[in-house]
């Protein structure tokens, strides 16, 4: 272990990495990938038609998307890099290691994309803009075009650490990037922005349009048609998608989807699932077959959905891939499954130079516990916060019972064979042990944790 721990104690660091992720990927998918191709094509309406307010409109809506993805959506890809340094930086680490020039081709077509994005928009209203329309397309169409190939790059390191293929026998920079996911992920993903960015600008349009209603009703017709085009390549990507899933990941699906203590309410969510997609479709057939009659309240369900559907889709996916981070290479801990036999034989305290002690004494078992604790544990729990260590002992074993030490102990040592989705306990017997005692006295005299924000970082000599 090369690095000191990071620890949100009352939220989590899963839940830190999740809702910047989210929210980017809510604006990137969207207002990006998605967004760009249709208000280039309604520009070229607008051109092909004579019709000033075509061009209008695809001129607001591209403001709401240059405003949120040149602001929130650039922070939040910024802070995914933070988040996830802070939290598992072996990870990423590793995937930097393995994906560089992919990320340094994503640095440079993200900048060409900033670029375009502020020359299409800063010089639609010019005089060069009017009366050379078809070379100011051509810069909406480049910007399209590089906003997906963003995605493609990022696409590949998603499906990497669900699938590494036969990376982990043929190490190198294309086998890692053709993994088994790629290809399946980003056919689903394309169509996938293309119809939830639809969603976002009718939603829009119905705002911006509402005192022109002949307008209003022939924007709505053409953007609930482009959703509805590409509805059947998205459902053959998602399809294509699921297919090529791991099938050692489907064991975690029922969890992925609910939670543990919830598994109970699967098929009425299944059921949900299902009603939000054809809600969607739904109001996109009446959209194409009588838009006018659309109250502009109705066009924001679409979106809303879509926003649901995105954003649990997300949660799935990161939760399927687990017990981990990088697959048949590392954990979700941060620690390396090649190097677990190492740690059995000599135990993990003594690997890690941030860590105050390197072996258990009968004055240090509580300590030595809570480290193994902060080593092994805390990137995915807290003592008493959000996805509490004792809340799920006290749910497994009862709110009132006591815990007894060997029994802990004999948990702890096989609980990846009944919670898949956990990585195994790493370390010898003896810290095993230090980490049952911990637990015990973290129940019986709660106590926070610091990361080492907090508490500052102290290296071993040795």
């Amino acid at each position: 272990m090369d690095f000191p721990v990071f620890h949100l104690d009352l939220f989590g660091n899963r839940l830190l990495i999740a809702v910047i992720a989210t929210v980017h990927v809510l604006i990137n998918h969207m207002l990006a990938v998605g967004a760009m191709p249709l208000i280039a094509f309604l520009e070229w309406r607008g051109m092909k038609t004579g019709d000033r307010r075509w061009d209008d409109l695809a001129y607001r809506l591209l403001f709401v998307c240059f405003i949120v993805t040149t602001t929130l959506g650039a922070l939040t890809g910024v802070g995914i890099w933070f988040s996830t340094s802070l939290v598992n930086p072996g990870a990423i680490g590793s995937l930097i290691r393995v994906f560089f020039w992919a990320w340094f081709t994503e640095w440079t077509v993200f900048v060409t994309e900033v670029v375009l994005i502020v020359a299409y928009f800063l010089s639609w209203k010019t005089t060069w803009a009017q009366q050379n329309k078809g070379r100011h397309l051509a810069l909406g169409v480049a910007l399209s075009i590089v906003s997906w190939l963003t995605m493609a790059v990022i696409v590949a390191v998603l499906g990497f650490q669900m699938d590494t293929g036969v990376w982990t026998v043929q190490p190198g920079f294309w086998t890692a990037v053709l993994n088994p996911v790629y290809l399946p992920q980003l056919f689903f993903r394309t169509p996938f922005a293309l119809v939830t960015a639809a969603l976002f600008l009718i939603m829009l349009t119905g705002a911006f349009t509402r005192r022109d209603t002949d307008f209003r009703g022939q924007a709505i017709k053409t953007m609930s048609a482009w959703a509805l085009v590409f509805t059947l390549p998205m459902l053959l990507g998602a399809w294509s998608y699921w297919r090529a899933i791991p099938e050692r990941m489907m064991a975690n699906l029922d969890t992925a989807l609910t939670t543990l203590s919830a598994t109970q309410f699967l098929d009425p969510l299944r059921w949900l699932i299902l009603a939000s997609v054809v809600a969607v479709l739904a109001v996109c057939l009446w959209g194409v077959r009588a838009p006018r009659r659309l109250p502009t309240v109705v066009l924001a369900v679409p979106f809303l959905l879509a926003v649901w559907q995105l954003s649990y889709f997300e949660r799935v996916r990161e939760f399927i891939r687990k017990p981990d981070v990088i697959e048949a290479y590392m954990y979700s801990n941060g620690l390396r499954a090649a190097d677990y036999p190492m740690y059995s034989e000599t135990g993990l305290l003594t690997h890690c130079a941030y860590s105050p002690m390197d072996e258990i004494t009968d004055e240090n078992r509580v300590a030595a516990g809570q480290e193994m604790f902060r080593l092994a544990c805390s990137r995915c729990h807290t003592t008493h916060g959000v996805n509490s260590v004792v809340t799920k002992l006290e749910t497994m074993y009862g709110p009132d019972a006591q815990w007894v030490a060997d029994d802990l102990d004999l948990y702890l040592k096989g609980m990846h064979n009944a919670r898949p989705f956990m990585p195994p306990l790493p370390g010898n017997d003896a810290e095993r042990g230090a980490l049952v005692d911990y637990l015990i006295a973290l129940r019986n005299q709660p106590a926070g944790l610091d990361g080492a924000q907090s508490h500052g970082i102290v290296a071993r000599n040795n």
